[in-house]
């Protein structure tokens, strides 16, 4: 394996793909996505969110161009929600969806320039783990190969290695911070998901009612253990005073590489300065865990 310095390639083959082909597809898709499909080429992919009319999020995406097409991925266990959520608002507009997922190999690369890259698949800037990569998307059946490839000078980082790094980035994923229940902005999406200038979406108007206000009912947090004990998602979260407010509750949990136990989390308004300590607490136990609000990212 090669220095982490030397950059990291992460196989990210198992996402969902859909391709949206049709004379509408641009107008269409604009209308469905929280970003400026605009920005998006095919050397560009951009980051977005589905939102239901209600502003939270029905899907995470990242959309690219391909020609006469858009490429959309987006969380491997999403296929099925986001096809069906996607064709609820197709009326009479010229636009098909495929899911493509089993045709493509997607792999991402960050720490790395682009044409120092061996491997030969379409390339495309995308900023996944908190800083600009290159997304290489390969037919499935040049996955194994163009792996091997990069492994030679990159260190392939897996499942285990990618959701650490995540965390320790403050970043969030379907599935632990985001749901059908959280608004982008309460996840700290909205420099990276969001196009305030751009025409009418689904759920805008949710949106721009938080950014007049400046304010959410919840915030995406980070936490460092104090002390003895080690937490786990799904604990809630309380004041550390005789009140013991009920105020949020853990995500994501991980060991950094400092060896120091680290947490996502979402804390209600009024509670979320960094240094405050709150009461971690598991439903099926009465031990209780002292966390800190740090900034995000750890790292």
């Amino acid at each position: 394996m090669a220095a982490a310095n030397e950059g990291l390639v992460f196989d990210l083959s198992r996402r969902t793909k859909l391709r949206i082909t049709g004379a509408d597809r641009l107008r269409y898709l604009n209308g469905q996505i929280s970003n400026d499909l605009r920005k998006a080429t095919d050397a560009n992919a951009i980051h977005a969110c589905v939102l239901s009319a209600k502003g939270k999020i029905d899907a995470e995406v990242f959309i690219a161009t391909e020609g006469e097409s858009f490429l959309l991925d987006t969380d491997p266990r999403m296929a099925d929600a986001l096809t069906a959520r996607l064709e609820r608002y197709l009326i009479s507009d010229d636009v098909q969806i495929a899911e493509v997922t089993d045709a493509f190999a997607l792999l991402h690369v960050v720490g790395a320039e682009a044409s120092a890259l061996s491997a030969n698949g379409r390339r495309r800037s995308a900023t996944r783990f908190g800083e600009l990569g290159t997304d290489l998307w390969f037919s499935a059946a040049e996955r194994e190969g163009a792996l091997q490839e990069l492994a030679q000078t990159l260190s392939v980082c897996d499942e285990e290695c990618a959701e650490t790094l995540r965390i320790e980035r403050g970043l969030p994923r379907w599935g632990r911070e985001l749901t059908g229940e959280i608004i982008p902005t309460e996840a700290n999406l909205e420099a990276s998901a969001i196009d305030y200038a751009k025409g009418c979406y689904i759920g805008q108007e949710v949106i721009s009612r938080i950014k007049m206000s400046g304010q959410t009912n919840k915030r995406l947090c980070g936490f460092l253990v104090v002390g003895k004990g080690s937490v786990v998602p799904g604990m809630r979260l309380y004041t550390a005073d005789a009140a013991q407010k009920d105020v949020g509750w853990l995500t994501s949990v991980a060991s950094s590489a400092r060896g120091r136990q680290i947490a996502l989390g979402f804390v209600k308004r009024g509670f979320q300065e960094a240094g405050s300590r709150l009461t971690a607490l598991a439903a099926e136990s009465a031990d209780c865990v002292i966390v800190e609000i740090a900034p995000l990212p750890f790292v």
